[in-house]
């Protein structure tokens, strides 16, 4: 389930986001972590089932919201929870068109594939 994100998740949003390469410098992930708690427009999500395992942060324009980040704990890859998380982002904003960045492209792209394959089967 895809829960958004308040102060109280703070370590274990910078322990998901340092796992992308950009945000490994501590100085980029804390200024990183205060724009998606100042901005209006940007907006960190965060995926639970038993644990917190997830993390996906958007930024929302006019009739666009773009995947800033998107990352998951390297012991819960390749279970579909990346996959889950677009899925969910597309529910939420039902209206706008969800774009990645060129750095988070190859991720969503994945989630994409993961999404589309799993419609085929249900076909």
């Amino acid at each position: 389930m895809l829960i958004r994100y308040k102060k109280a998740y703070e370590k274990i949003a910078m322990g998901l986001l340092s796992f992308m390469p950009n945000e490994k410098d501590l100085k980029k992930l804390q200024n990183t972590m205060k724009t998606y708690e100042t901005a209006d427009n940007w907006q960190l999500f965060l995926w639970k089932d038993e644990d917190i395992t997830g993390l996906v942060g958007v930024v929302q324009m006019e009739d666009v919201v773009e995947i800033q980040h998107i990352s998951v704990n390297p012991s819960h890859r390749h279970e579909g929870i990346g996959t889950n998380m677009v899925r969910s982002l597309k529910q939420i904003y039902q209206d706008k068109k969800i774009i990645p960045t060129d750095y988070t492209a190859s991720s969503f792209e994945k989630c994409e594939n993961m999404d589309d394959e799993e419609s085929s089967e249900m076909s």
